[in-house]
């Protein structure tokens, strides 16, 4: 087991190894995962060849923490502003397979959103699984409200052979097309853009491809689950991705969104997500 501080694509980053040869990479700008291989040498995220590392930016790919705001959900940058600024790694408390990442307010953070906070961000690597976990703590004199999400990209070989199974009888936003029913469908498949927030079921999700299989949980306080290709005609358009990015991503993020946590003075909340290979 092994952890090296590394530049990566000019932005400073931490790397975790563990003996069977599994790892992962991830930023401090933004606290963003960017990596995640497993002990095969399978790349089990997806990173846009076109990201942007400017330090200032959202890095298109990995792991993008969403918080206090999820989207354009409110007056704040989209998705919030935790993914653009840098954040401070910490001791993990003996725990060798695990990264802790940090962020408090502060005077350019409380220009943007005027509340006093701790966020935590706990990453744990295992032969064939990768845990994140987003902490809050209210440190403030006041409650306020927040969405979050964990905004993952998985990597596909192929979306057109790629299906994402156990949705089905899930209460779902279709927000391409603005249609709100229950989805029926035993499994999902894509090739035009998608971009749906379900209710999030019970029981795992598994991402099926002719490679294998890769199970999706998450944390019982994450009560949305996010499904979002951009299709070929809208990855055309965005500058940091390419133009068949569509075809080698899906995004499946473990969200709250619908219903916002409202933090009381000292409150404390956790929303994780974790991906396992079978």
């Amino acid at each position: 087991m092994s952890l090296q501080e590394l530049d990566f694509h000019g932005q400073p980053a931490l790397r975790l190894a563990l003996s069977d040869g599994s790892a992962c990479t991830v930023a401090l700008h933004g606290a963003q995962v960017l990596s995640w291989t497993t002990a095969d040498g399978t790349e089990r995220l997806y990173l846009s060849p076109e990201a942007h590392f400017d330090g200032r930016s959202a890095i298109r790919g990995g792991v993008p923490v969403c918080w206090p705001q999820f989207n354009q959900r409110g007056p704040l940058p989209k998705h919030g502003f935790v993914r653009n600024v840098a954040w401070h790694a910490e001791a993990s408390g003996g725990k060798p397979d695990t990264l802790v990442l940090s962020l408090h307010d502060n005077e350019a953070t409380r220009a943007i959103w005027p509340h006093a906070f701790h966020a935590k961000l706990v990453v744990t690597l295992a032969p064939h699984s990768l845990r994140v976990a987003l902490g809050i703590d209210n440190t403030g004199g006041g409650p306020w409200p927040f969405a979050a999400a964990l905004h993952t990209y998985l990597r596909v070989d192929d979306i057109a052979q790629a299906t994402l199974q156990g949705l089905q009888g899930a209460n779902r936003w279709d927000a391409v097309r603005d249609d709100r029913h229950v989805d029926l469908a035993p499994e999902l498949r894509f090739g035009s853009e998608f971009d749906s927030v379900y209710a999030a079921p019970a029981r795992p999700l598994h991402l099926v491809q002719p490679s294998g299989t890769l199970e999706i949980a998450q944390s019982a306080s994450c009560t949305e689950t996010v499904v979002w290709n951009p299709g070929p005609e809208l990855s055309a358009k965005l500058a940091d991705l390419p133009d068949d990015g569509w075809r080698h991503m899906l995004c499946v993020e473990a969200a709250r969104i619908d219903e916002q946590v409202l933090l009381t003075p000292g409150g404390s909340w956790q929303g994780w997500q974790q991906l396992t290979v079978l």
